[in-house]
């Protein structure tokens, strides 16, 4: 990597950071989510994902409660003994009572008007308060004894508001600092404290206040008689995400995700041990507990002396991050797997902040190592991250960017964008309960040369058919040809969907079955230029690219708004249907269910990826390698589809290149995740996890049926046994034991996936590795062993 190229990658990171300051969205008590918790009554609740509504589910005394009316909700926030919800469009507020001792909870309507679109719904013990969209005025509802709580006046302008007991504040619009109201005298004495400093964020609990200052610095104030306002460390950007109790704080650390706590009766009693590794999307809090909502599944865990049940994974499902909007996401872009988590009635923006999306990463082993902790690989993680941002950055970066604005060169840090990507199949990629597919923005990569430009500078000229390099290679179809094909693009013939459309089966004219992908038409779902910029990348790339393990294009059709391109048929769907979807696997025949098929399949698959890494030209790097995106031809050959999120590798192996993360959540590589800077090994980490499906028949993520618990990775569910040496017991029983040669092949092929699931790219094997452990593995399954230890595992690293 260049010194300018990486000082840009650095830049890119710091402008991040400070974009987070400005768009963090802090949790608690008194602030809206979409989780909450009513502490009166131990009641947690939260916004389910990945449904056609976004309804909310409660959980209290150890009993599932699904909450009426059955329809989209926003935003949520809990008091003492009730929470709120706002309906998404925000024009209604409708609240309910947890007191009941019934399994259900009764709704009760507080606001409503078609004309006045309400946002920062903010509960405290007893009021309930929001903030007008356009104008910034505050209302609110609801008090003590039935009272209704004051408002602050119509002439003051708010752009944020919490709410603690018996009072809350929010920052001014015209000067962002603090401003506080209700029946008592704590929020006069917390907004005294705060005086003048200019706030970015602000969120309450019972009796303090704590937020973000416009440079980053977490300051609290108010009640301090255990520790609250302690603030353990001061770095500017250390902390995203809050929650505020009674006496105690917690806060998100941006660099990790890992929660820090402080407060209470004594300094260490929100340190549970069951957090101590696990990376946090949000937390909130009551009087004496706290929750979070776990990155690695969207799933709640509540800890704390308040807590009267055991601290494990809530029986709720998945819960969505953020919001469900319509309006499309600026500076931080989309979050992952967005489109899927809304069911395609919106985006959910993505906070500005550097996290990872795996709880307990792992530390493969070789014949000389052993498994490192994961709070040894954790630390190195965040000294990984500060140095790069601390260090590095702060110089590289400045001066990068005093040199773009002198020469005028920052337009290249314009990205085109696309959201994402929807399986090959028509399956999601995970179970009910488990995390789907992830939707994202795709930039253009960097065009420090000729030779590693975006997918978009290889067309010529935008509008013609025939303006494409390597264009004559492939067939030019009129729709009317396609749509005849596919019988008007009828749902009989939808088979799947790709990165930028559906795709169908059809037959042509001379009597060839193909796929086809046809861009999605609706400018609600995708815009056309998102739909356009896949679209040229794929058939870029596509058209210049012919191997027997990759999925060929036969050709394209480009009419007007019209984007689709055709495939070759593969009349065996998607390895990830054989190995989840029940029918498929009833019909397989007795061949695919053995040992001896799948390491084909990962062999076939492997090098097909080895060849887009080492032999086209220019190199490719997929960056949405998973099991959907792994077909099989009429032979059961392998072969890896979908190109509509690759990009032309950097010029040199070693050299990385700084771009926004996509993929899918399972399969997305951390280290790219975290980081934004993309390597061939990110395609690595993403078939790692392909061979451990190929191993567990287990999803990417999927809802642990064994013990009840919410979803989880299956790195995280097989990893530490195959570290351990148990292989077997992750082993999938469909197949059946592995013979005596098969046991040794199978064996090989988990250390290799343990390899390229590394938490850091540098450690993984290049896929020259890959492809020969995977061929010595099916020599072994095919008596033709040789000699072969865990020893003679190749994990050379680039």
């Amino acid at each position: 990597m260049t010194i300018s190229s990486f000082s840009l990658a650095i830049t890119v990171t710091l402008i991040t950071l400070i974009s987070f300051l400005l768009q963090t969205v802090v949790y608690s008590l008194g602030s809206a989510s979409t989780t909450t918790i009513t502490y009166g009554t131990a009641t947690v609740c939260g916004i389910i994902a990945a449904e056609p509504t976004q309804r909310i589910q409660c959980y209290q005394n150890g009993q599932i409660i699904s909450i009426q009316p059955n329809i989209s909700f926003e935003a949520i926030s809990g008091g003492r003994s009730f929470f709120c919800g706002l309906r998404s469009g925000g024009f209604s507020l409708i609240c309910w009572d947890t007191s009941s001792s019934n399994s259900s909870f009764k709704p009760k309507r507080i606001y409503h008007n078609e004309m006045i679109k309400m946002t920062d719904l903010a509960v405290g013990d007893a009021q309930v308060c929001a903030r007008e969209v356009n104008s910034g005025m505050i209302n609110c509802w609801r008090g003590n004894s039935g009272s209704k709580f004051p408002s602050p006046g119509e002439a003051l302008r708010f752009r944020a508001i919490t709410s603690g007991s018996g009072f809350s504040c929010g920052i001014l619009k015209n000067n962002s600092t603090v401003l506080c109201w209700g029946n008592g005298k704590i929020g006069a004495e917390i907004q005294r404290q705060f005086g003048n400093v200019s706030m970015s964020t602000l969120v309450a609990g019972k009796s303090h206040a704590c937020g973000l200052t416009m440079t980053g610095i977490l300051v609290c104030k108010g009640n301090n008689g255990s520790g609250q306002l302690d603030v353990p460390f001061s770095s500017a950007y250390e902390f995203s995400g809050l929650a505020l109790g009674e006496n105690f704080t917690c806060a998100i650390k941006v660099r990790n995700g890992l929660v820090a706590c402080w407060g209470g009766k004594n300094r260490f009693e929100f340190d549970s041990n069951v957090i101590e590794n696990v990376s946090f999307e949000s937390i909130v809090a009551g009087l004496d507990f706290a929750c979070g909502l776990i990155s690695s599944n969207l799933s709640m865990i509540c800890w704390g002396p308040g807590w009267s049940n055991m601290p494990s994974e809530l029986p709720l499902g998945m819960i969505i991050p953020g919001p469900c909007i319509q309006a499309s996401c600026n500076t931080c872009g989309t979050y992952p797997n967005s489109e899927a988590l809304c069911e395609g009635s919106g985006n959910i923006c993505k906070s500005c902040q550097i996290q990872l999306p795996v709880a307990v990463p792992l530390k493969p082993i070789t014949s000389s190592s052993q498994a490192v902790p994961p709070s040894t690989i954790a630390r190195n993680k965040v000294l990984l991250v500060f140095v790069i941002v601390g260090s590095v950055g702060a110089f590289g970066g400045i001066c990068t960017v005093v040199f773009c604005l002198w020469a005028g060169l920052c337009s290249f840090l314009r990205k085109n964008t696309h959201d994402s990507v929807q399986p090959t199949t028509t399956e999601a990629n995970v179970d009910t309960a488990a995390m789907p597919q992830i939707g994202s923005n795709v930039p253009t990569s960097r065009s420090d040369s000729s030779k590693s430009q975006s997918p978009r500078m290889l067309r010529q000229r935008s509008g013609s058919s025939t303006s494409y390099k390597h264009a004559d290679k492939t067939q030019i179809f009129s729709f009317s040809e396609l749509s005849t094909a596919t019988d008007n693009f009828s749902l009989e013939n939808k088979i799947g969907a790709g990165s930028f459309g559906i795709v169908y089966k059809g037959k042509l004219a001379d009597g060839r079955e193909v796929a086809i992908k046809r861009g999605e038409t609706s400018i609600k779902r995708k815009k056309f230029q998102e739909k356009d910029s896949a679209f040229v990348a794929e058939l870029a790339l596509l058209s210049r690219l012919n191997h027997k393990h990759l999925v060929g294009l036969i050709g394209f059709c480009e009419e007007k708004d019209e984007r689709l391109l055709v495939y070759e048929y593969m009349s065996n769907g998607s390895l990830h249907d054989h190995l989840h979807n029940k029918d498929n696997i009833n019909r397989s025949s007795s061949i695919w269910n053995s040992w001896k098929m799948r390491i084909k399949i990962a062999l076939d698959a492997a090098r097909g990826i080895e060849y887009l890494h080492n032999y086209a030209v220019p190199p490719i790097i997929h960056r949405d390698i998973k099991s959907s995106n792994i077909l099989l031809d009429a032979n059961w050959t392998a072969r890896v589809s979908d190109f509509g999120l690759s990009l032309i590798r950097p010029e040199s192996e070693h050299e990385s290149m700084s771009t926004q993360a996509v993929g899918t959540v399972g399969y997305i590589d951390p280290e790219y995740y975290v980081l934004n800077v993309l390597t061939a090994k990110s395609d690595v980490y993403g078939l790692g996890v392909v061979l451990l499906e190929l191993l567990t028949g287990k999803r990417a993520v999927f809802k642990n049926e064994e013990d009840g618990t919410g979803p989880m990775g299956v790195m995280e569910y097989a990893g530490p046994l195959i570290l351990a040496g148990q292989l077997q017991k992750v082993l999938d029983r469909r197949v059946g034991l592995p013979e005596v040669t098969e046991a040794e092949a199978v064996r090989l092929v988990a250390y290799t996936a343990m390899h390229c699931v590394h938490l850091e790219g540098k450690e993984r094997p290049n896929m020259s590795d890959i492809v020969g452990n995977l061929e010595r593995a099916l020599a072994l399954c095919e008596d033709n062993p040789g000699s072969l230890s865990p020893a003679t595992l190749s994990t050379h690293s680039e």
